[in-house]
């Protein structure tokens, strides 16, 4: 059930200390032996608060000096692109960050006057760089994403562009958690102003590159040529100087909503939670941009790091992420004519399968991996996977040419694409949407959460298909039970099943005692509730 105020604006009471919050970093230290204050990489890094002793300086200290020593270990000796949202722990954490590589002789880039650079720049950055250079560039990005104000988070990227693989993140973490226990002994740091001063630290400009190159994979001058009136809304993020730049270079008649920073983010509506989180794919979050769609042709969000997209239309109001994954497929896989006819189209397993009946009519192959997006890393460098994307409004595709563009989501071209999808057909993503359903049927699509111990996650997380002797699910056979992924092979870390007319998938929670249910109908909303009770069912007879 959601908050009484979701979807309202933030109570004065609910507005962080930003000053405690800031004072906290630097003065709690972490205890390793507590595992909450351990450095811990889930699929996005390691995020905290440093308000719970979980983001903290020491954290930053560490995994910075474990990332410096795994790329010299790697022999990566190109520059290191750091970037950082608009999130209040982001600058000192930055700060932290470039004090230690400074001292470790890593060449570090960052953007000129503190300003805030989005995960996909830092991502073409790396890519520009490693395409014309023989030393290996990697990044760094310190983001929690969308999550609340009190949060921090923090990002390597390797040489790929890409959110690093379990492979590297795992050395990482661990060689950080040592470094906590050993007291800090092994950071190499020096002051602030040390490392400014030091030949290894360089200001760079992030955003022109990257906003000139837009025309080799958004028709730009289609959207300036059709006068689409179109709001941008960076939700207080760091996309606001980028899209103040493509405002400014492609004559875009685009009015920038919230264009400032503020690290309470109070301008905000409150999420289904009544927490504040900066989640443009969540209608709380988002409403007072959904108010206004009437007042333009097309309006789009993003998050703080601008790598998770939010598109809204006049009559729709906010997209449904898989509704929009839907028809940026179909729309790129019919309007980029250059690109390699045996293309592939990649989706996380619990992305609608309104992705693989679209697929399915353009005659195009689905490669589909478990969660996260570093699973389309490589199909997207090595350019045999036209489009990447996850349920969770993370996508990025390839240029006109069908080279690489970023490696990591990009939320930016993703808004920019649904502008031109309308410039070019006439019609907005949700009006081709409702096509979708009309020729294919209407998705019923649901996540719900069901508490579990972690004796219980631990038995989900292990299931092989042998343990499933069910052979109907709500009424309907089986056709598929996977605890691997279909695209790649790789584990799921839980289980899906599939049926012809829908489809459920569990997997545990990494860090609360439940397991999420992922659920999808072509029937009815009753089916899907009944997919849903079915699955748990069949769970609880083999998890206890």
């Amino acid at each position: 059930m959601a908050d009484k105020l979701a979807g309202q604006p933030v109570p004065k009471d609910r507005i962080i200390n930003l000053p405690l919050l800031i004072s906290d970093y630097f003065s709690l230290q972490p205890d390793p032996a507590v595992s909450t204050e351990r450095v811990a990489f889930g699929t996005s890094g390691h995020r905290g608060s440093a308000f719970k002793k979980s983001f903290n300086e020491a954290h930053v200290l560490a995994v910075t000096q474990a990332v410096c020593e795994y790329r010299k270990e790697k022999g990566y000796d190109g520059p290191l692109f750091m970037g950082m949202d608009s999130h209040a722990l982001s600058t000192p954490a930055q700060m932290t960050a470039v004090r230690v590589c400074a001292a470790n002789g890593v060449k570090v880039r960052i953007a000129e006057k503190n300003e805030y650079t989005p995960t996909p720049l830092v991502s073409f950055a790396i890519l520009g760089h490693n395409r014309t250079s023989s030393d290996k560039a990697d990044g760094i990005v310190i983001t929690p994403s969308h999550n609340p104000p009190e949060d921090g988070g923090f990002k390597y990227n390797p040489p790929n562009g890409g959110p690093a693989d379990t492979d590297v993140t795992a050395v990482v973490e661990k060689r950080a958690n040592e470094i906590l226990e050993n007291g800090l002994k092994d950071v190499r740091a020096l002051s602030y102003e040390e490392a400014l001063a030091s030949p290894y630290v360089e200001m760079y400009d992030f955003i022109t590159p990257y906003v000139e190159s837009l025309r080799e994979i958004v028709d730009m001058d289609a959207i300036a040529r059709s006068g689409l009136k179109i709001a941008a809304d960076p939700l207080g993020g760091s996309a606001l100087g980028v899209y103040k730049k493509i405002k400014e270079m492609y004559d875009l008649n685009m009015e920038i909503v919230n264009p400032w920073i503020d690290p309470t983010f109070s301008f905000m509506t409150l999420d289904h939670d009544g927490k504040i989180r900066m989640d443009c794919s969540s209608p709380w979050a988002m409403a007072s941009l959904v108010r206004l769609k009437e007042d333009y042709d097309l309006a789009f969000g993003n998050d703080t790091d601008a790598d998770r997209h939010g598109i809204v239309t006049p009559v729709g109001g906010l997209m449904n992420p898989n509704h929009y994954l839907s028809v940026a497929i179909w729309y790129l896989f019919k309007h980029r004519t250059s690109w390699p006819e045996d293309l592939k189209i990649g989706k996380t397993l619990v992305s609608s399968s309104m992705i693989d009946r679209v697929a399915a009519d353009i005659g195009k192959e689905v490669y589909e991996v478990p969660v996260g997006f570093k699973w389309f890393v490589d199909g997207l460098y090595e350019g045999w996977l036209g489009f990447g994307g996850e349920e969770s409004a993370g996508a990025s595709f390839l240029r006109f040419d069908g080279g690489v563009w970023s490696t990591d989501k990009d939320g930016i071209i993703l808004n920019l694409l649904a502008a031109e999808i309308k410039a070019v057909t006439g019609r907005d993503p949700a009006e081709i949407y409702a096509d979708f359903e009309e020729k294919f049927g209407k998705s019923y699509y649901a996540r719900i959460d069901a508490p579990a111990t972690p004796e219980q996650k631990a038995k989900l997380k292990a299931l092989s298909p042998d343990d499933i002797e069910a052979d109907e699910l709500a009424g309907e056979k089986i056709v598929g039970i996977y605890t691997n992924a279909p695209g790649n092979g790789a584990p799921i870390g839980g289980l899906k099943l599939v049926t012809e007319n829908g489809w459920v998938a569990m997997r545990p929670s990494g860090t609360e005692d439940i397991y999420k249910i992922y659920a999808e109908s072509f029937l009815s909303p009753e089916h899907l509730a009944e997919i849903q009770k079915s699955a748990q069912r069949i769970v609880t007879e083999l998890i206890g």
